[in-house]
């Protein structure tokens, strides 16, 4: 393993935690967060009015980023250009004009269990509570349920809860890039993060090639004997087995799935612990066979949960690919953020260690040349921790975001047409807290992101 010649910017006295240079103020983002939490909005309230610009002078800024919490309004749940997905209370919005103003909106009753959305590129917006999906095709003046076909074609019925309360997070995501365009038909394509909150589900990865129409499973894993549905919010070794019965390879949940171009393939990673002779982290590659839609998946290679197959943040940028792992256990950890080509994911002594965050890290997202990276606050003294470079490597800075708490950054969502990413805060690692933004001070490099 090679590591890459860097120049790590830091600042403090401690030589571990920059302090940003003009920081927000907690009062300001915890008014703002709870304007958002608290349902401003009263149920069927059709439009909401402009919220404020905020001037650059009251941006919050590190020496790499602008930051800011998202303005009063509804939950911004995932965002692409210049529209924004939100809820609040029990109505569901949509903006075009990056979450300025909210024109569209349709009562939603389960609006505060919704675990994942998307905007496609016609403009569908696809989105799911914990166990149900559904559909908007004209910017929810209407929206419908979607049944989810398994392999064969069949209805995929989502499992009776032991507890209805917690049917299982059936499609909620850790990372925050799910469409592609995939020999010129626009693929969505995620797994889901489950058996941590919301009940126990089966693991699965979904897709779909007709603008959310038909949701279908590209591949079930096995029964996992530790996480049945006994009621609990993670499942346990008793109750209601669920999964593939017929397939040996296990998973806690999908952290990952990306898409590179130059193999049309899909890769995906997943978590997390190691259960005897059956191990959770897996790095598995899918091809789809479009004619006839079909897939066709390997296991590249399982691994325990001290490595680096313990990740997730993949990217593919010119062919080459990008992860970040969050591997934990005894040390020495075989953790960090890693490149190299793809045929070669399963030959350590072929990567190129880039930086070391020193702490569990599994998201991370690149777009033009600039990388993005998040500490997982339960494992990291960083409270709300942030690793990036402008140069696709070449530089590294870390940055501690104090006034927002002990915070997990998950979910990046690519930038929107003001330059803006996306990131959940997570408190501790996966219950819903804030939306933070983050605009790069410039980005170095001409790269690409695949």
């Amino acid at each position: 393993m090679s590591l890459a010649a860097h120049r790590f910017a830091q600042c403090s006295a401690n030589s571990k935690i920059v302090t940003p240079q003009q920081r927000i103020t907690r009062r300001r983002f915890l008014g703002a967060a709870a304007a958002t939490a608290g349902g401003m909005l009263t149920p069927g309230a059709s439009r909401l009015d402009a919220s404020p610009i905020v001037a650059p002078s009251d941006l919050a800024s590190t020496g790499h980023f602008w930051y800011r919490p998202q303005p009063a309004g509804p939950y911004i749940d995932s965002q692409r250009d210049n529209k924004a997905f939100g809820f609040a209370g029990a109505t569901i919005f949509l903006s075009e004009d990056n979450a300025r103003t909210w024109p569209h909106s349709i009562p939603f009753p389960n609006a505060h269990n919704i675990t994942f959305s998307s905007i496609l590129k016609n403009g569908h917006l696809i989105f799911a509570t914990h166990s149900r999906l559904y559909l908007s095709t004209d910017n929810l003046k209407t929206y419908h349920p979607i049944t989810v076909k398994d392999a064969g074609g069949a209805d995929y019925i989502a499992h009776q809860p032991q507890n209805p309360e917690l049917p299982g997070w059936y499609f909620h995501p850790l990372d925050g890039v799910h469409t592609w365009d995939v020999n010129g038909v626009e693929m969505l394509v995620w797994g889901n993060y489950c058996n941590v909150l919301g009940g126990a589900a089966p693991v699965n990865i979904y897709y779909s090639t007709d603008n959310g129409h038909t949701v279908k499973i590209a591949y079930a894993f096995g029964q996992n004997p530790a996480y049945r549905d006994n009621g609990s919010e993670g499942g346990g070794p008793t109750g209601t087995p669920l999964g593939d019965p017929d397939n040996p390879v296990i998973a806690r949940h999908v952290h990952c799935v990306a898409y590179n171009p130059a193999e049309d393939a899909f890769y995906a990673c997943t978590g997390d612990r190691d259960r005897g002779e059956k191990q959770e982290c897996h790095w598995l590659k899918g091809t789809y066979d479009a004619d006839n839609d079909k897939w066709r998946w390997t296991v590249l290679v399982s691994d325990v949960s001290n490595s680096r197959y313990k990740s997730g943040g993949i990217n593919f940028v010119d062919g080459k690919l990008y992860w970040v792992a969050d591997a934990n256990g005894p040390e020495p950890h075989d953790r960090g953020i890693f490149q190299c080509d793809p045929a070669d994911i399963t030959r350590p002594e072929a990567h190129t260690m880039l930086f070391n965050p020193q702490y569990e890290s599994a998201n991370m997202i690149i777009q033009d040349g600039v990388i993005l990276v998040s500490h997982y606050a339960p494992a990291s003294p960083y409270a709300t921790g942030f690793i990036i470079s402008l140069d696709m490597g070449r530089t590294w800075a870390q940055y501690d975001l104090k006034e927002y708490g002990r915070r997990s950054p998950v979910r990046f969502h690519k930038k929107n047409s003001d330059g803006w990413f996306r990131v959940d805060l997570r408190s501790g690692w996966i219950k819903r807290a804030e939306v933070l933004f983050i605009k790069p001070k410039q980005a170095l490099s001409p790269f690409r992101l695949e």
